[in-house]
């Protein structure tokens, strides 16, 4: 006789708990159903290649994604959505006045990045985004940067005899992006902090240094998986356990210099024994900021900049040299005329080369025709804080993600002459004036344009001047590089190169 009671009586609850997730489960598919046909409406302006209904558009640009781009870029000459699974998409943009409509606003930017360098430059928006801008803008004039310039030699030099060490014992291939990124990044921590980590003679060793390369590669594994765009799910799997552990490190390095640099100067100004400095490092900047702003610059902010500056100008500097001189490897001739330009103006004193900085003409136009072929930052995205009405009269609503596609816009044969060619003479003055003004967009443009764009320069053009005048590189033709469009455009097998030294 217990027994059906019994039955009943636990059964009621369990038969509860089923029809409650049955009816979440309904009402997050509905939600996804909903999400689905918004976007669909949202986009209906827009053509797209043919779809997968689960992978969207993943399989089609899973492999090759650069050459497949190149392919849809002259069937949908403005833009195209892609979808990212069925319930995520984005407009892909790449032509110039889509670029000008968009980058004329201040749209917020990607929030991957925040968790670590929290909300610096490239995440906010708004009235507190102008204020940073403003007090940050003075730390990158030039007379900043000038005293920097020495510490790029140096560093630059430090690379060139590792590499001449290197081609007495061994064969003269160089995987050149593993040497040139540790050298960004003992420029970037030298003229950070003035801290000198030896990264580029002790690899990764330093605790700093290899969180910063694994917090990289967690980047950008979560910015190719749409699942894990969804902070739960990213944060509960096992990655993103990782990322919030490199993130501590991260900060706990960051913050532990700041208070150090406080406290030291704290002591001096009571013993009025203030030591002058070689050059400002960024670190000084911004306290000097803090100082001047206590009420709108907190100590959050401050470490927030400090670590947007090394993870902005890390990995974008790198493969900007090292794509350059893959560029000049493949083009031979002109590698050459840089080399008898650079000779021609610093003949055998290289520590002058600040002086002559914008005297390389040639070697410019080269340097910017390598940015316009394989751009460093293939692509910045934007989400859309308000309506957006494209020239053509389409509309996207607030919401919406939008990506400029760096490389898309670089490559578009509606705008530039055979777009593979690598011809610096596309940068002549002559040229340069009949050019739109946003289709050469290596530093993005508009009020969100790369603050760090004339530092970059200036490591671009030392790093050129004195890698050509000590050595001679061709490509190795039996491992040329896969190009892996990540947050910064690498080589999946590295960027192989014979390095020669010139007598």
């Amino acid at each position: 006789m217990e027994s059906p009671w019994l039955e009943t009586r636990w059964a009621r609850p369990f038969y509860l708990a089923f029809v409650f997730c049955l009816a979440l489960v309904l009402l997050q598919a509905i939600k996804l159903y909903l999400r689905r046909q918004r976007l669909l409406r949202d986009l209906r302006c827009f053509p797209a290649p043919p779809t997968h209904w689960l992978y969207g558009h993943q399989k089609l640009l899973q492999d090759d994604e650069i050459e497949k781009l190149s392919e849809i870029i002259e069937k949908y000459p403005c833009a195209f959505p892609r979808w990212v699974g069925p319930f995520q998409a984005f407009l892909y943009i790449y032509d110039p006045d889509y670029a000008k409509i968009l980058l004329s606003r201040t749209d917020p930017k990607s929030q991957f990045l925040s968790p670590w360098i929290g909300q610096g430059l490239l995440d906010l928006h708004g009235p507190k985004w102008f204020q940073h801008r403003h007090l940050l803008t003075p730390g990158f004039h030039l007379n900043i940067l000038k005293p920097h310039a020495e510490v790029v030699v140096h560093s630059v030099n430090t690379l060139l005899d590792k590499w001449e060490t290197m081609l007495t014992t061994q064969h003269a291939t160089v995987e050149v992006f593993e040497h040139i990124n540790m050298m960004t990044l003992d420029i970037l921590l030298k003229c950070a902090f003035t801290k000198d980590t030896n990264c580029q003679i002790n690899g990764s060793s330093d605790p700093y240094v290899k969180a910063l390369f694994e917090f990289n590669k967690i980047i950008f594994h979560r910015t190719q998986s749409f699942l894990s765009h969804h902070d739960i799910i990213f944060n509960l799997s096992s990655e993103g356990q990782c990322f919030q552990e490199l993130s501590q490190v991260l900060h706990h390095y960051t913050e532990k210099i700041i208070q150090d640099r406080k406290k030291s100067l704290q002591e001096e100004r009571k013993q009025d024994n203030t030591q002058e400095k070689k050059y400002q490092d960024f670190l000084d900047v911004v306290l000097s900021a803090q100082a001047e702003n206590e009420d709108i610059f907190s100590d959050t902010d401050l470490s927030s900049e400090v670590n947007t500056f090394i993870l902005a100008g890390h990995d974008t500097t790198a493969a900007g040299i090292s794509w350059l001189l893959y560029c000049l490897a493949l083009n031979p001739e002109h590698q050459q005329r840089c080399r008898e330009e650079i000779r021609g103006i610093l003949g055998d004193k290289p520590s002058t080369i600040w002086d002559h900085l914008d005297e390389m003409p040639y070697t410019t136009m080269c340097i910017q025709e390598a940015l316009r072929l394989i751009p460093p930052v293939p692509s910045i995205s934007r989400e859309l804080n308000k309506p957006i009405t494209f020239p053509d009269g389409c509309v996207l609503p607030a919401g919406m993600d939008v990506i400029l596609s760096i490389w898309g816009l670089h490559h578009n044969p509606a705008i530039w002459e055979n777009p593979k060619v690598f011809n610096p003479l596309r940068f002549s003055p002559e040229n340069s004036d009949q050019r739109h003004p946003y289709a050469f967009l290596p530093f993005s443009a508009g009020p969100r344009d790369c603050i760090g764009q004339k530092f970059a320069m200036i490591q671009l053009k030392v790093s050129t001047a004195l890698i050509l005048l000590r050595f001679e590189v061709t490509p190795d033709p039996t491992r040329p590089p896969i190009l892996s469009p990540q947050i910064v455009l690498r080589s999946k097998n590295g960027i192989h190169l014979f390095v020669k030294k010139i007598p």
